[in-house]
């Protein structure tokens, strides 16, 4: 009796750690957002009515899983509020809609500084040389299941969704380029012919953006810190995606279809073309001197 009694504590202690976070998720699936919780989500997506009644399911799901397993740390004093929650996990989720997703699992402890916060980082520099520097940052991914946060700078791109910078879409981008097991600006495709397609395209992007960086022009509606790796590239160009949609397809029609293609939704579905830009003054049109640009800057 003994020994029977001890086999099913031990089949049970095997399958607890298994059994009871999938049970405790269902019963956190099963509870829908409450009304502040709903009006906290609208408020961290200004288009958020514009989605498809499909997508705002999708999306009220995934919040309330990606609250229910991920751990928020408030840094140097911040106190992390419910409404700081809920608009890092919609926003973090948005990159996640109509794909099947375990909603970032590697994922685990989300620290949230109030505003940009200093790392210290080795740099390297001519003939291998590693210097010690301390940089100030907006966010950071790191592979070990952490990420960083400015929450000023959270806010900011949430009140300016169009301005083109999104410190969340752009490191959230960073964790699903890590699923294909290396952070090189090509995530999870799924088949060889999707990651020909990719390389061909990015690859050119890339280029292309590293040597307007290098010739200082502004003319492009990626930002150049996409010029500084691949990896990079790839979480600019989604916040471009995201945030301003019309411009990305119009400038670069081959990369919208590929970010159209892996993140299976359209941006323009739920926000406005911009208005046309004023034609600039001719004195403005006349060419600028090019500057000079820093690659070590960045």
């Amino acid at each position: 009796m003994d020994a029977w009694v001890l086999l099913i504590l031990t089949a049970l202690g095997i399958a607890a750690p298994i059994v009871y976070p999938r049970w405790t998720l269902r019963r956190a699936l099963a509870r829908p957002l409450a009304a502040a919780e709903q009006a906290m989500l609208e408020r961290s997506m200004p288009f958020y009515r514009q989605l498809a009644p499909d997508l705002q399911r999708q999306l009220q799901r995934m919040v309330v899983q990606f609250l229910h397993q991920k751990k928020f740390v408030g840094c140097a004093g911040l106190e992390v509020s419910e409404e700081m929650r809920i608009t890092i996990a919609a926003q973090a989720c948005l990159l996640l809609l109509n794909k099947p997703s375990k909603v970032y699992s590697a994922l685990h402890t989300i620290l949230v500084y109030p505003g940009a916060f200093v790392a210290n980082r080795d740099e390297v520099g001519a003939g291998g040389v590693i210097t010690p520097a301390r940089r100030q940052m907006l966010g950071e991914s790191w592979s070990d299941g952490r990420i960083v946060l400015s929450w000023d700078d959270v806010a900011r791109g949430t009140l300016d969704w169009q301005g083109g910078n999104n410190v969340v879409l752009h490191e959230f981008a960073h964790q699903l380029d890590s699923e294909s097991g290396s952070n090189n600006g090509a995530p999870y495709l799924g088949s060889p012919d999707s990651y020909r397609s990719w390389s061909e395209v990015l690859s050119r992007d890339y280029a292309n953006l590293r040597h307007a960086a290098w010739l200082g022009r502004q003319d492009s509606v990626l930002d150049h810190y996409g010029a500084t790796s691949p990896a990079e590239f790839f979480a600019v160009a989604t916040e471009t995606f995201f945030t301003r949609p019309w411009q990305l397809a119009e400038r670069h029609a081959a990369l919208y279809g590929e970010l159209q293609k892996y993140y299976r939704v359209d941006p323009r579905d739920w926000l406005a073309a911009p208005p046309p830009p004023a034609p600039e003054p001719a004195f403005l049109s006349m060419p600028m001197p090019v500057r000079s640009f820093a690659w070590a800057d960045w």
